[in-house]
């Protein structure tokens, strides 16, 4: 008896844990790079800024599904509405400057909930070994847990959007993947792409890739790779290479290219405009 109800707890368990976890149990490439020099030396210094809220923005807090709280910048739709904008950090986390990014997708877009997500937990990075260490160091199943705890507070009748940058553009996607039925876009920018056909199949959305050709962490044969296995994931996808480096898209950056941000902002603004309403 006592066997039989060990082997019982041991399945319950197996399966409480299987159903705590589904995909992304393991440190991705972008995370691996971020020890290397070159990879950090590619990511100039941010300026300086501080954001303050014209629209309400406010930080939060909600449960996760590993027992734990998490925190994002909230901006609540000025109307009920079930479309919901996840807005992922770059490598240096939630900063003012995300913030910024959050709220202009915000206004831009219209009647439309935004949590820009803090995927460090309350961290963020002001030096380029800072951020190597956050993001290489960040837990792939506390990242999980965050989105699902985020996908939740948005509610089981949410339409999700997401978008982020650099480390920011591969969660996005991931999280897209997580959302299940839920995802309604995804857009990335310069991220590292899932890379299981698998995974990429459970997509419930298509993807437009906005990638920094110039870079060679996220080269251009990475990018040629994500195309195909959206492909034969049977997925729609949309990708765009600037000639431009990473990180090209934030104005705080000291490299930062007006005219390929413009463009890319445009084209994302275009593609949310088209799948939220």
């Amino acid at each position: 008896m006592n066997k039989l109800v060990t082997t019982i707890a041991l399945i319950f368990v197996s399966v409480y844990a299987f159903g705590q976890s589904c995909c992304f149990v393991t440190k991705d490439e972008m995370q691996l790079m971020a020890s290397n020099k070159a990879f950090q030396r590619s990511h100039k210094l941010p300026k300086p800024y501080h954001h303050i809220s014209q629209a309400g923005g406010e930080m939060i807090t909600f449960a996760t599904p590993d027992g734990q709280q998490a925190n994002a910048f909230f901006i609540k739709a000025a109307k009920p509405t079930n479309y919901t904008l996840f807005v992922f950090q770059e490598w240096w986390g939630l900063n003012d400057h995300i913030k910024r990014e959050a709220e202009h997708f915000y206004t831009t877009l219209g009647n439309v909930n935004v949590l820009a997500i803090d995927m460090y937990d309350g961290k963020i990075a002001t030096t380029r070994e800072e951020a190597g260490k956050y993001m290489g160091g960040a837990n792939p199943l506390r990242l999980e847990n965050i989105i699902k705890g985020a996908i939740a507070y948005a509610g089981p009748q949410a339409k999700i959007a997401t978008v982020g940058w650099c480390f920011g553009g591969g969660l996005s996607l991931k999280a897209s993947i997580l959302a299940g039925p839920q995802a309604a876009a995804c857009v990335m920018y310069y991220g590292m792409p899932v890379k299981d056909v698998e995974q990429l199949k459970t997509l419930n959305t298509d993807v437009l890739g906005l990638f920094a050709g110039r870079e060679k962490f996220i080269s251009p044969a990475i990018v040629a790779e994500f195309e195909a296995n959206m492909k034969l994931a049977g997925k729609g996808i949309q990708v765009k290479s600037f000639d431009a480096e990473h990180a090209f898209a934030n104005p705080s950056n000291p490299a930062f290219d007006k005219a390929a941000t413009e463009e890319a902002w445009n084209m994302a603004i275009n593609y949310f405009k088209a799948r939220l309403k």
